[in-house]
């Protein structure tokens, strides 16, 4: 169990590759989530689902792909919120107030008040057609803790200025804004046609934080799929 105090709320992150945020808040403290992730509450804490920053900040959120609405926590007196992904994996606390924070589309958990989310486009074509992460990602801003989610593993590697990492498709969770996201090709027509990564992989160039997954939400749902029921017709 991993224990965490900041001057506005306490919360753990337990758990191995099913792993689970506990936030503690107190009256007057804000706890937001993406919709669906509650497992569990007090029964002195009060949820209620809330357009965050008006309408057109909804709007925005849903061309990101997370949800129209995030879930907002209350108490009376102390109470407990206990936070999980859909998918088996990793939640990873991140202080924005060091400097905002780039999250693919899935990567949003759960944030304190005074975290901004926001969009951000893509600046390079390349980037939106062929990067897994479409037109847009999230943005994180503002002054506090915002949680991260993503499947299997995490790793974590801090880029030096120019250094350049190259990334599967999708597995990058997170980054931090001072680091480049664009696309390269994978070089050569047999490393194209029997790689198993495509044609393209992501690229991170430095400096600044990386949070990469070892499984996405795709992987894990094509290595399920022949496990499915199928139609008899």
């Amino acid at each position: 169990m991993r224990e965490c105090d900041t001057d506005a709320m306490r919360y753990d992150i337990t758990g191995d590759n099913l792993q689970m945020l506990n936030v503690e808040i107190s009256p007057g403290e804000t706890l937001y989530s993406v919709a669906g992730a509650m497992a569990y509450m007090t029964g002195n804490v009060t949820m209620e689902a809330k357009a965050t920053g008006g309408a057109w900040a909804s709007i925005k959120r849903s061309l990101t792909g997370a949800s129209l609405f995030l879930v907002q926590y209350r108490s009376e007196g102390t109470g407990v919120i206990g936070l999980a992904n859909s998918a088996p994996g990793k939640v990873m606390d991140i202080d924005v107030s060091k400097g905002a924070w780039m999250l693919q589309k899935t990567g949003y958990l759960a944030s304190e008040e005074g975290v901004n989310l926001d969009l951000a486009f893509q600046k390079k074509l390349g980037s939106m057609l062929f990067g897994g992460e479409g037109l847009i990602l999230q943005r994180v801003s503002g002054n506090g803790i915002v949680f991260i989610c993503g499947c299997g593993d995490f790793v974590v590697k801090d880029l030096a200025p120019g250094e350049i990492l190259k990334v599967s498709t999708a597995n990058a969770v997170a980054w931090e804004e001072t680091v480049t996201y664009d696309i390269a090709s994978v070089g050569g027509i047999k490393n194209m046609l029997f790689s198993g990564e495509g044609l393209f992989v992501t690229t991170l160039r430095g400096p600044g934080r990386v949070v990469l997954q070892s499984m996405t939400l795709g992987d894990l749902a094509m290595s399920l799929y022949p496990y499915m029921p199928q139609s008899s017709s």
